[in-house]
């Protein structure tokens, strides 16, 4: 599984923590940037490029500023794009399940570390489960 990952300045903190938990787990995990948290960036640069790589390789990715909201937003606007911005464990699973999520949005100040960790699991854990889902999600295509 390859994930691809990208955040902006507020989200810097986390996503490397993410980076380090995703490696330990053995995930090919791939950091479009920012390499600092030193300078101000645009979410909507980053965003772009999780989701050109995501619709691309057919793979998953993860976004990461101050709320999501504004991540989770820009990715949207990519046609092959399904983000979710995920606050909880049940919203997690039920992005994945009904939603197809291929890319999850955390906000860095609202997300304590650990629970972004158990949402990046419970994510990835989870399968989406086709049928009248798959019917709904090709309505929106």
């Amino acid at each position: 599984m390859k994930i691809f990952i990208a955040s902006d300045h507020a989200g810097f903190g986390l996503k490397s923590e993410i980076i380090v938990y995703l490696k330990s787990k053995n995930v090919d995990v791939v950091d479009l940037g920012p390499d600092t948290d030193k300078i101000s960036v645009d979410y909507p640069d980053y965003a772009k490029k999780v989701a050109e790589k995501v619709v691309a390789e057919t793979c998953l990715g993860i976004l990461i500023c101050g709320s999501g909201i504004g991540m989770c937003i820009a990715a949207n606007r990519y046609k092959g794009i399904r983000a979710a911005n995920i606050t909880d464990l049940y919203s997690a699973k039920m992005s994945k399940r009904h939603n197809n999520a291929n890319i999850i949005c955390l906000g860095s100040r609202i997300t304590a570390p650990g629970l972004a960790l158990d949402i990046v699991d419970t994510w990835l854990s989870e399968k989406f489960e086709g049928g009248r889902h798959q019917d709904r999600l090709s309505k929106i295509s």
